[in-house]
């Protein structure tokens, strides 16, 4: 079954930097888009990040662009979010998604404040 499973949160400084993975199974990885979404507390879901299956054409919401990075090893069928420059309104859990068929993971929660 298609399992993801995201690692690299946790408490940073604002002006700080964390990197994000998401190790993916139960699915040709190299054959899907995928994305990255936050959920900040009271709020609802919000895209961040997108990249197509053999890495080209990264895009970002406006919020993150210029700050954040999505990049994929699919060799390790690996997804990561870098994020520099974190700000206390970076502060969410994030999700690694396969949008095709509306996969998520359990999420990792990335705190920004000091």
């Amino acid at each position: 079954q298609v399992q993801l499973v995201e690692s690299g949160g946790g408490l940073v400084q604002p002006g700080g930097s964390l990197r994000l993975s998401c190790a993916a199974s139960g699915f040709i990885f190299s054959f899907y888009t995928m994305t990255w979404v936050r959920q900040a507390p009271g709020k609802g879901l919000e895209w961040v990040s997108s990249i197509s299956n053999a890495g080209g054409n990264p895009t970002y919401a406006d919020s993150v662009k210029g700050r954040f990075t999505i990049s994929r090893d699919n060799a390790k069928n690996t997804l990561y979010l870098q994020m520099n420059s974190l700000k206390p309104e970076d502060t969410a859990v994030y999700y690694c998604t396969r949008p095709a068929g509306s996969y998520r993971g359990r999420g990792t929660q990335v705190t920004v404040s000091s």
